[in-house]
Order: structure tokens, then sequence, then C-alpha cells
């Protein structure tokens, strides 16, 4: 099977006729793995979850156990160009033939998989490639990120030598329940007995929540609240610069990535990455050269020019939220020219919200993402004349872009936000590389 041949099987299987999106737990994949020799079970790994932020947090763990000259297995969803980035080694995503090998070599226990529990997911196959690449290459640890939730993502067949949980906020409430206890409650289903995790979440009932749970599994809780302190802030134009006090040590850190959350990500990936065994766990020198490497596409990710462009996906109302703190924080004065894109099944009302600021013009755009749909840019339009947003539509993205850049001039700055693919579109148009609208979910 070539890679091409992979890519059509794997999007054939989104949609609710292949596998229902609410057809979540772990019977499936276990089964899978366990038809492969579970693969999962053959490093050590950091396991995040959150409603916001586990990406960034998990990514900023990888790149320090690089620095401790370890093979860093790295799993993150969505991908911004490629399925192949769902499985990364150092940094590196997997190439598309041994990709395509390792798809074929599954096939077998795919089929056999289904003929029990139904089809595994488009998710829980990408899933299954990452831990078998990790195991075929013999990395010597792999931070996972949580797909969605914790209790029954597929990442939770792990057995974990860390946890962490970044944050709990409002998404996915059809799956995940529709309070922050509730939410809470499967994000902490992580937990793993005599397994330190460390919770950013200060917000009650969340907090309780996640701390009951810990106490109930045996899993030691260290709040990053208590243990993290973080100060000596200082913003440059790529960058920031601030200190992070620990019970360890005292961190003065460079992160190359802009925004107050992404200093409380790198807060609580210091407090994980301090909670490793001691094999594995890194020096404060180690910290403060891998955070000083972060590079997260998409992510608080400004191009330079005139104006300037800030890509970040933003897709939910807390990651709407930590952007425009964010924005409020490094271009506070200046004018803002939003292109926005959000997929149907998102809160666009709490998403528009959180982005009004008087110098805010918005061009309103959709995607197509095969499967995926994109609000109508005329839907969107009603909210923002409601919440009183100056804007214009505009429906392909590319349109909206040039849109953005013209109405920015050279002392704006253009925000392109929202859906993942409509940043992963335009930040390829802008950086020259093409791009791809397959499934990213």
């Amino acid at each position: 099977m070539r890679f091409e041949e992979a890519e059509r099987y794997l999007l054939a299987s989104i949609g609710e006729s292949a596998s229902p999106r609410t057809n979540y737990g772990l019977e499936r994949i276990e089964a899978l793995l366990a038809a492969l020799g579970d693969p999962h079970r053959r490093y050590p790994v950091v396991h995040v979850a959150g409603t916001s932020g586990k990406g960034s947090t998990v990514t900023m763990i990888e790149r320090v156990l690089r620095e401790r000259s370890l093979r860093v297995g790295l799993h993150v969803k969505p991908h911004l160009q490629s399925m192949t980035e769902r499985a990364r080694i150092d940094g590196v995503p997997i190439d598309r033939e041994p990709f395509a090998e390792l798809f074929t070599e599954m096939l077998p226990a795919i089929d056999a998989v289904t003929a029990r529990f139904g089809a595994p997911s488009y998710y829980e196959m990408l899933l299954t490639v990452a831990f078998l690449y990790f195991a075929r290459e013999a990395v010597d640890v792999a931070a996972i990120e949580v797909g969605l939730g914790g209790r029954l993502d597929g990442t939770n067949v792990v057995a974990p030598v860390a946890c962490a949980i970044t944050s709990i906020g409002f998404d996915h409430q059809e799956i995940l329940g529709d309070t922050l206890g509730k939410i809470a409650a499967e994000k902490a289903g992580i937990a793993k007995p005599g397994v330190p995790l460390v919770s950013a979440v200060c917000e009650e009932p969340a907090r309780s929540t996640i701390a009951a749970i810990c106490a109930r599994v045996g899993a030691p809780l260290i709040e990053t609240s208590e243990r993290a302190e973080i100060d000596e802030i200082e913003l440059d134009a790529f960058a920031q610069r601030f200190s992070v006090r620990t019970s360890r040590e005292t961190y003065r850190i460079r992160l190359p990535l802009l925004g107050g959350f992404q200093r409380r990500n790198a807060a609580t990936a210091i407090v994980t990455l301090e909670s490793l065994p001691a094999a594995l766990r890194p020096s404060r020198s180690e910290i403060e050269r891998g955070l000083a490497e972060v590079r997260i596409p998409g992510r608080m990710e400004l191009i330079p020019g005139a104006p300037p462009i800030l890509f970040d996906i933003a897709h939910n109302e807390q990651k709407a939220r930590s952007l425009a703190d964010a924005l409020r924080e490094r271009f506070e004065g200046r004018a803002l020219t939003y292109v926005i894109g959000i997929g149907e099944s998102k809160d666009a009302r709490a998403i528009l919200a959180a982005l009004v600021r008087p110098n805010a013009y918005s061009i309103l755009t959709a995607f197509d993402a095969g499967g995926r749909p994109a609000r109508a840019p005329e839907r969107l339009a009603a909210i923002a004349d409601e919440l009183g947003l100056a804007h214009e539509l505009a429906a392909d993205p590319g349109a909206a872009l040039a849109r953005a850049r013209a109405h920015a001039g050279s002392s704006g700055v253009v925000v392109v936000t929202g859906s993942t693919f409509v940043v992963a579109a335009l930040r390829s148009e802008v950086l020259g590389t093409q791009a791809s609208l397959s499934s990213r979910g």
C-alpha cells in the first residue's frame, strides 16, 4: 500500500456511517494494539490532557526531553499539513513510505478487530501508527497528547510515568458533559495509581473533582499554582522572558511563543518534568535550553511582515479568551484585523464574543474540510452583528486573507484564527508551502 492509498483509506473512515464520533471507549483500540503486540507498552510515556494548552504543554515537554539526548516520540493532534505529523521522533514526522508500510502491516489486525468490535476510528488508527512507530524505532520516552477528554480517549491505554491536566473548559459537551465538574472527571480519568498528576486547574468545582479522583485512584496530585511562581516577565517582538520558581529550582526562561497562557503552560511543563523518574528528569539548564527552542506551528505563531500575521487555532471559548488576553498584552493599542472561520459544531457565539474589542475588524470566512462542515459566513455575520463586531464576508479563505492584509495596512496586525482548517490553509499560503484540507480532527 502506497501512502496515498493509506491516506484515502483513513479519510474514508471519517463520518457517522463509518465510525460515529459518539462511539468512544477503549475496548476496540486495546484489541487493535494487542493484535500488534502492545507497542504502547514498550517505552515510558508522559500523558497530557486538558481543554486548552495540552498540545503546547506536551510539545514543550518533548522538546526539553530531547535536550537530554533522549530519543523522544511525540503524538499531538490536530495536524496542520499531513497526518504524518501525528507520529514524530525528535521533532521529525514519520516519512510517508514507512507510514504506508506500518499501516499496511496493521490491516490484518484492523480486519480482525472490525469483525469483533466494529471498525476502528480514524483517530484510533492514526494513534496506533504512532504507537507502533515509536516501538519500532525504540524511543526512550514518548510525550502523548490526549485527543478528547481522557477517561475514554484512545490514548488512555498507556502506562504513564507522569500525567498532566492543563485546563478545564467547555468543549465537546455532548460527549464530556455539560458542567465543569463532569468535564474535569473525564479529563482526570487519565490518573493512574502511584503516578504523579500535575494539574494547572484552579477553578472550582473542577479543581476539587480532580483532587477527589486522584485521591481515590492513589495518584499523587501536584498543583502548578502551589508548586510554581511566574514573575520577572519581559516581552520581546517574537518571544517572552520570565522566571519560574519551583520548590526545586529557579528557571530563567526565554520562550519563543506569545501569551500569558503559554507562560502557564511552560510552568506546567516544568513541574511535570520535575516529577519524572530520575533517569528521565532534566536539569535546570536542559529545561531552559529546551523551552528556548520550542516551535508550535499555528499556536500564537507570529509571521513578520507589513502587516505581521499571527496564526492561532482558537476553536473553543477558552482558547479564544486566551488569544484575546495575549493580544491585549502584546498588541495593546494596535488595530487588529481577524480572519475567522469556525466549525459548525463549535460555539461560534462564545468564540466571537471573546474576540470583540474596540479596534478590531473581522473578515468572516468558511472552509472545505471534507466532512467537517464550516459555519456559513452569513450565520457568523448575524452573531457578529449582535455582538457589535465590525465585519465583512469572504467565503474563500484566500480572499479573506487578502482583504485582511489590505484592511490592516502596515500599522495593523492580521490575526488568523478559529478552525484548524483555516489556520492550516492560510499559514501554508503565507509560508509558500502546499496545504491540504484533509481531515485534522
